[in-house]
């Protein structure tokens, strides 16, 4: 394995104390590499018997229509965290760990049903699921389950605001003495010096200027 930062190493320690994770932050910030780190080191101690990884596919949570057999279909969402795991360990080292199922990834519509138990569990791009999708991910639980929610509350692809489940179900656990949340800012992207660029004015705040202001006030007051 590669040298983490101690910071990562502080959230390292977080995740082994707490059930469950919320790690939240903007792309490239490390989330999921953390949470991947985190999943692998518990699968070599001998904690868990498997990890699973699972996504929410935005679109459509069908993917009956696509060509292929059902690995065919489903690799291209789980490729990227895939890809993750082999910056940790080896790709040969992943394949191996995915052929012999102490690697399970699938969409996650195909969790209804489950129960989690001697897993370490990584829902990704949490901030697409809804509320109703969350609650269903939440509610897998068996004995011995460690899991990660991972996501970037700032991009959604959710049409509907008050459908994000991330937030919600985030705000609703905090109280939680079983959970923690884990934030990444901006000052922690790992990506690249451009990623770190890129966030810094895409998330500044916007200054609306004082002419813009009269304008839509004006349009407001006469309903043009």
């Amino acid at each position: 394995m590669n040298q983490l930062t101690n910071k990562q190493k502080e959230y390292l320690r977080l995740i082994e104390k707490y059930d469950l994770c919320f790690l939240t932050g903007a792309a490239g910030t490390g989330k999921t590499y953390i949470a991947c780190w985190s999943a692998l080191e518990f699968l070599e101690r001998g904690k868990i018997e498997k990890i699973v990884i699972t996504r929410p596919l935005v679109t459509t949570e069908e993917v009956g229509i696509l060509p292929g057999t059902l690995d065919e279909k489903i690799n291209p969402f789980m490729d990227p965290i895939i890809g993750i795991l082999s910056e940790i360990y080896t790709k040969k080292e992943v394949q191996k760990l995915v052929s012999t199922g102490r690697i399970e990834t699938a969409p996650l519509a195909y969790m209804r049903g489950k129960t989690f138990k001697d897993s370490f569990v990584i829902l990704d791009e949490a901030q697409n699921t809804t509320r109703t999708q969350i609650s269903m991910f939440l509610t897998r639980f068996g004995m011995n389950t460690k899991a990660c929610v991972v996501g970037d509350l700032k991009q959604s692809d959710l049409p509907n605001p008050k459908e994000h489940g991330l937030r919600w179900a985030k705000d609703k656990l905090e109280p939680s003495k079983l959970v923690t949340n884990i934030h990444f800012d901006d000052s922690q992207v790992v990506r690249s010096p451009l990623v770190k660029e890129v966030m810094k004015y895409l998330y500044a705040e916007e200054k609306t200027h004082p002419s813009k202001v009269f304008e839509k006030s004006f349009l407001e007051r006469t309903g043009t």
